[in-house]
């Protein structure tokens, strides 16, 4: 049986009263507790060259791990994709996601009202002309005859 990763408690068992995000901290904190417990009693046996190293490493992981709680101190600050910047940055609210849609909205509307008013210049124009071709004294079938195109077409004298 491995004591580095053998627990007392059955895997998954919660005692009563704990809450199983703080139950997990303590089983990873066990478990750290074992390895870092095995590395030392091993690290006797390593040379000057090999402990040099762990210590240059660790003195780097603390530095990560002091500028990581640094930056889970402070406030957010996110970076859109075009590179504007925004408070809250990635867990930004709801709202962030509806003023991006906004504008799509924006334009899909302003190119459906100029559909619209495309539109009814169209349908103004098609009764200019169908007023003007009823209001004439020529009926209109006069305009479909082939001869009167032609007539129409002739220089007058």
């Amino acid at each position: 049986m491995n004591p580095l990763t053998h627990s007392t408690p059955a895997l998954g068992a919660v005692p009563p009263g704990v809450t199983p995000l703080a139950a997990a901290d303590a089983l990873q904190t066990r478990f750290a507790l074992r390895v870092t417990a095995r590395l030392t009693e091993r690290s006797q046996d390593l040379g000057a060259d090999v402990t040099e190293r762990l210590r240059f490493a660790r003195e780097k992981a603390l530095e990560r791990a002091r500028a990581t709680r640094a930056a889970e101190a402070t406030p957010r600050l996110g970076v859109t994709r075009a590179g504007a910047a925004i408070l809250g940055g990635s867990g930004a609210g709801w709202w962030l996601k509806v003023a991006s849609v906004l504008p799509a909205l924006a334009l899909v509307a302003g190119l459906v009202l100029i559909q619209r008013w495309q539109d009814n210049a169209q349908i103004s124009v098609a009764a200019e002309v169908d007023a003007a071709l009823l209001s004439d004294d020529l009926p209109p079938t006069a305009y479909s005859d082939a001869g009167f195109a032609e007539f129409l077409k002739t220089p007058n004298e």
